[in-house]
């Protein structure tokens, strides 16, 4: 038999009703997917999460992200789901978004659907990765840019615990530490971005 608490931790069940209330257009939805590669992620960030995507359309719900294969999008339920004990924090432009900048956001977003992902978090590659296509999209619509683009280097050197073994792993024994990127956390934590909710869905 599956506990009420394994369902949550599973993702099948995030209520979100009161979510669904208070998100607008242009609202930044962070969550913790729990695929390993993430999972590393959020730990050389010192953070809880490690996947961003930002809401397009208010009457849908729709998230726009980048996620592997393709970007695309998915509605919020789908999105917060996808969680780890369905964690969510909605995050919001202090300045708010115009009815043109809503209308920007939707069609810099929809130019950036099915770009493959970029495993390798190359801030200046073709494909996309979460932050970068939520920050690109974001500053498209509004010229604000959010989180602050590191190398891997200044990244990594921050957490000294961070599992360098993985890393060196994943870039098939070489680190590119000179390597720009930015993180959902560096998005996150931006002075220009308020947090209105972080904390379980329902």
């Amino acid at each position: 038999m599956v506990s009420s608490n394994n369902l949550r931790s599973h993702g099948t069940r995030c209520p979100i009703k009161a979510l669904e209330r208070r998100t607008a257009v242009g609202d930044l939805v962070f969550i913790r997917v729990r695929a390993a590669l993430f999972m590393r992620v959020a730990e050389a960030t010192d953070s809880w999460t490690n996947h961003v995507g930002v809401v397009i359309d208010a009457d849908t719900l729709r998230v726009a992200e980048s996620r592997f294969p393709l970007s695309g999008t998915t509605t919020l339920e789908r999105f917060v789901r996808r969680s780890a004990d369905c964690r969510v924090a909605i995050g919001r432009l202090r300045t708010g978004l115009s009815p043109l900048q809503q209308q920007r956001l939707a069609a810099a977003a929809q130019r950036r659907m099915a770009v493959l992902y970029d495993t390798g978090f190359n801030l200046h590659s073709r494909r996309q990765f979460c932050s970068r296509y939520v920050r690109e999209v974001l500053a498209e619509a509004t010229g604000t840019q959010l989180g602050d683009p590191q190398t891997f280097a200044e990244l990594l050197q921050q957490q000294p615990n961070a599992a360098l073994w993985f890393w060196r792993l994943w870039y098939f024994g070489r680190i590119p530490w000179s390597r720009q990127t930015v993180t959902p956390a560096s998005l996150m934590h931006s002075q220009e971005l308020e947090i209105i909710f972080d904390g379980l869905a329902g």
